[in-house]
């Protein structure tokens, strides 16, 4: 068994409800922290299991059976290249590097942009690039891998579960 930390962000329980903690204890969520910031029930975790995907999906079930509604999974999935940077331990100039081009071909375009200033990349999509450049360990591209798989089915209305992220999740190549 392994400890895996990451955040549901959560809403539709009152936080002010003298049950609101007890809820999440007794919900199954007692290796969480429990706070509400900017209107948003944040469950941070620190979850033993044997992989991230049974974590990940374990937790959803147990936040879904406080009454909250699971709005996402983070780390968050979109990163501008001061938080790739963060996350890699690479500078801020190797990224913007890779991302002009001048370090590499083919590192992924960005899938929005908040400014014409300020990109945002799929974190997955990177951390794959990065991986297959021998730049960061596949772990990190397994992780935003699952993440999103998992954000992909709450946003479909699913209940992520271990074996179907499993199935739709690939360890990423080394190259």
């Amino acid at each position: 068994m392994a400890i895996h930390e990451f955040t549901i962000i959560a809403s539709g329980l009152d936080p002010q409800a003298a049950d609101f903690e007890q809820r999440f204890y007794d919900g199954g969520c007692d290796d969480a922290t429990v706070s509400f910031q900017k209107g948003h029930i944040i469950v941070d975790f620190a979850r033993d299991a044997a992989t991230l995907e049974e974590a990940i999906a374990s937790a959803v079930r147990d936040v879904a059976a406080t009454g909250a509604s699971v709005d996402r999974v983070e780390p968050d999935p979109l990163v501008s290249l001061a938080d790739i940077a963060e996350r890699t331990g690479l500078s801020r100039a190797a990224m913007t590097q890779y991302a002009k081009g001048q370090r590499g071909k083919g590192f992924p375009p960005p899938i929005a942009r908040v400014t014409s200033d300020s990109p945002l990349w799929d974190w997955a999509t990177v951390a794959r690039w990065l991986v297959s450049r021998k730049k960061v360990d596949a772990g990190k591209a397994h992780e935003a891998s699952v993440i999103k798989a998992a954000n992909q089915d709450i946003d479909r209305g699913r209940v992520p579960t271990a074996g179907g992220l499993r199935e739709r999740v690939k360890q990423p190549e080394t190259a």
